[in-house]
């Protein structure tokens, strides 16, 4: 059987957006077993059963009582959620070789949820309610500072380095040479919870073209992609997104200007709650990937330049701490 997707659209439902289907189902049956026990006991009484009788229908109840809620509690899926940094069709084509690589190595079903947005993403990883969560940077530090540290799972290694860039771009033909002609320009970023979409290009032009944000002189565009088509159409004179996805657009027309500091990469976490069995399988099964025959392919798939994935720890993000800190002294980030 392949992954199954679930893409949030945006739709509110109960249940939590699916998120927490699974366990609730598994919660109304096992309420439902007290009335279905003394309800078979009732059953059995008419058929005059001796003590010994009684004794043995109360042990094979129990015995299944046990084996349901292993089962339905140990094996049931998993959900990978990951904040919709791409469109859903590229996010599925990415992702679909790890949650089939999970799945066949943790012996249960992984199930892909795409977030609506980057702030609905938070939400749900916050909340627990996905089992398994892929968060930049940034939006890892805005997570632990609402809800609290979770589970360090594995951070992503590019090209053997911890840490990538953001670029600020435009058109090569666009006439600007340096940040400072960017003043009265359409600006477009990706979303305001985006490292290199937003935090630390944001961050690159207060010290540089402060009146840009000042203005408010930009839109979020809401993915990387968006934001290079904005500019390549002309709608927007720059932008801002990772170094990865320039690198893939720069030969269709488009030039750096700056580049971002550094940040630690990606990181995918689990929620509070999973055993340390359960976190210990899923730490080794992201570490054994660069070894393992398929695991290049499977990194590769979400990123071309992944290489491995390591233990990584929230220290980590601190520098991204201070340039948020940074920001909010200065006015420039909006609540």
């Amino acid at each position: 059987m392949g992954p199954v997707f679930i893409q949030n659209t945006g739709r509110r439902y109960n249940l939590q957006d699916n998120c927490g289907l699974n366990s609730w189902l598994i919660q109304c049956t096992l309420l439902s077993l007290p009335f279905m026990y003394f309800k078979l006991r009732g059953v059995m009484e008419g058929f005059n059963l001796s003590t010994a009788g009684k004794k043995i229908f109360g042990a094979l109840f129990t015995l299944f009582l046990v084996l349901y809620t292993t089962a339905a509690m140990g094996k049931g899926p998993l959900t990978l959620g990951i904040h919709p940094f791409q469109s859903a069709k590229v996010l599925q084509r990415q992702f679909s070789p790890l949650v089939e690589y999970l799945s066949h190595r943790l012996d249960r079903p992984v199930e892909l949820r795409i977030g609506s947005s980057y702030r609905e993403h938070i939400e749900c990883v916050g909340r627990d309610l996905v089992d398994i969560a892929y968060l930049g940077p940034l939006g890892y530090v805005e997570m632990v500072d609402r809800y609290g540290l979770k589970p360090l799972i594995a951070g992503q290694e590019v090209n053997g380095r911890p840490f990538f860039n953001g670029v600020i771009f435009t058109r090569a033909n666009s006439g600007i040479v340096s940040l400072a002609d960017l003043n009265g320009q359409p600006f477009a970023f990706v979303d305001p919870h985006s490292t290199m979409g937003f935090l630390l290009p944001a961050f690159v032009l207060s010290q540089s073209n402060p009146t840009l944000l000042t203005q408010h002189r930009y839109q979020f565009l809401n993915t990387h992609e968006n934001v290079i088509l904005g500019v390549l159409c002309g709608d927007f004179i720059a932008g801002a997104v990772k170094e990865a996805v320039f690198d893939n657009y720069k030969q269709n027309g488009l030039k750096e200007l700056a580049r971002s500091p550094a940040s630690a990469e990606h990181l995918f976490i689990a929620r509070n709650g999973l055993s340390s069995a359960e976190l210990g399988a899923l730490r080794r099964a992201f570490f054994d990937l660069q070894s393992l025959p398929e695991g290049v392919a499977i990194m590769q798939a979400i990123k071309p330049t992944i290489s491995a994935f390591v233990p990584t720890k929230d220290s980590a993000y601190n520098s991204l701490r201070q340039v948020l800190r940074a920001l909010a002294e200065k006015g420039l980030l909006d609540e």
